[in-house]
């Protein structure tokens, strides 16, 4: 990657605002920053916003980009719904948009209909359309850009999806796993220096490892993927993957309302699961409560062995205090005390737009790695 465009990235996610800083990140020069800043001043990418604190000399000049510079479009995909967002290329969140869907239609009607609802959102914004990011409930492939083994949308298995919105809106595509981008997106809310884990606990169940500030996808893409580990409590109960007693089974929102349904208790999903155990009705609160022990016990082998600095909980579970509080008092429970000193468990800052956030991160790291402006180059 071009130093110009290292720069750019860096500048727009924050981790950089003056070129003492950039001369840092990259290890090169002050002398060789300054010639590759001037040059993106000069090309009306960069300007010069205000100065900086001093440390001693000088006060540095604040670099900021442009908003002429254009931005990116992401979308964070589900079954049901979608969340879309538009990201300046200065990285911040501009608009939010949810839009329902049936995912389960297909790849080609689903991707079709955010494309148009991406062109449609993006209408209004200075500049042009520069890159995409979609986050998707299903394993993924980054470097193919597709959809892998995904139990829940099996349709969208092999197919193109990078190739085939790169086609329709002519600009560079990233696919991401949902969790995945939620732990970045986590990650980069609060600006922390130390790895950490991300579980994303709705209808389904994913989780996410940021480790030395970027995303830990492993060596086939399948990190983080604590769903279908076996937990003895599941028994033999089926699970959309095909195995019997995985953790989906009895700790993901489906799971528990299929618990409920067998109860007797009259329940349509998961948001309606969610509000009973928020009221307090003492089934749905108890089976919520179980849930959260289950899922505390898978990740505390994943904490004893990664030793992360905090542990996020995100997803709608994780607005129910018996699921947070049950997931930290097995964490306590089963990880040795040297991994739980400075452990912080607590659900996700960054709420709903979490995947937003993480999968604009990627999109504008897509933009970086090519020419600034490709009429220039």
């Amino acid at each position: 990657m071009r130093v110009t465009n290292r720069i750019v990235e860096l500048v727009s996610t924050g981790e950089a605002a003056s070129r003492a800083d950039l001369a840092r990140a990259l290890h090169v020069s002050p002398s060789t920053i300054s010639l590759h800043v001037q040059q993106l001043l000069d090309d009306d990418v960069l300007y010069e916003h205000s100065q900086g604190a001093s440390r001693g000399g000088r006060r540095p000049r604040v670099l900021r980009l442009r908003d002429e510079a254009g931005y990116v479009g992401v979308a964070e995909l589900g079954s049901h719904h979608a969340r879309l967002g538009i990201i300046g290329i200065s990285g911040d969140v501009r608009q939010v948009q949810d839009l329902t869907i049936a995912a389960a239609e297909g790849p080609e009607p689903t991707l079709e209909r955010l494309a148009t609802a991406l062109a449609e959102l993006g209408a209004g914004e200075p500049g042009r359309l520069r890159a995409v990011a979609l986050a998707v409930a299903a394993p993924v492939d980054f470097t193919r850009g597709t959809v892998i083994q995904a139990s829940r949308l099996a349709s969208w298995n092999l197919f193109p999806v990078a190739e085939f919105l790169h086609e329709r809106l002519g600009v560079a595509v990233v696919i991401e796993n949902d969790a995945n981008a939620m732990a970045l997106g986590e990650h980069l809310t609060r600006a922390a220096d130390y790895d950490s884990v991300t579980v994303k606990a709705g209808t389904a169940i994913g989780s996410g490892l940021i480790i030395g500030g970027q995303v830990y996808r492993g060596s086939t893409f399948g990190a983080g993927d604590i769903t279908h580990t076996r937990v003895p409590s599941a028994g033999d109960a089926p699970c959309s993957c095909g195995n019997l007693g995985c953790l989906e089974t009895v700790a993901s929102g489906a799971g528990i309302v299929r618990l409920l349904q067998e109860q007797g208790a009259q329940v349509a999903g998961t948001q309606e699961m969610v509000a009973q155990a928020a009221q307090g009705l003492p089934t749905a609160t108890s089976l919520v409560r179980a849930a959260g022990g289950y899922l505390g016990e898978v990740l505390a082998t994943v904490v004893n062995f990664v030793n992360p600095g905090a542990v996020y909980l995100g997803g709608v579970l994780s607005t129910v205090e018996p699921f947070v509080a049950a997931v930290r008092s097995r964490l306590y429970e089963g990880c040795h005390p040297l991994v739980t000193r400075h452990l912080l468990i607590e659900p996700t800052l960054s709420g709903a737009d979490a995947g937003v956030i993480g999968a604009g991160r990627l999109a504008l790291s897509a933009v970086f790695s090519h020419h600034i402006d490709e009429g220039k180059s």
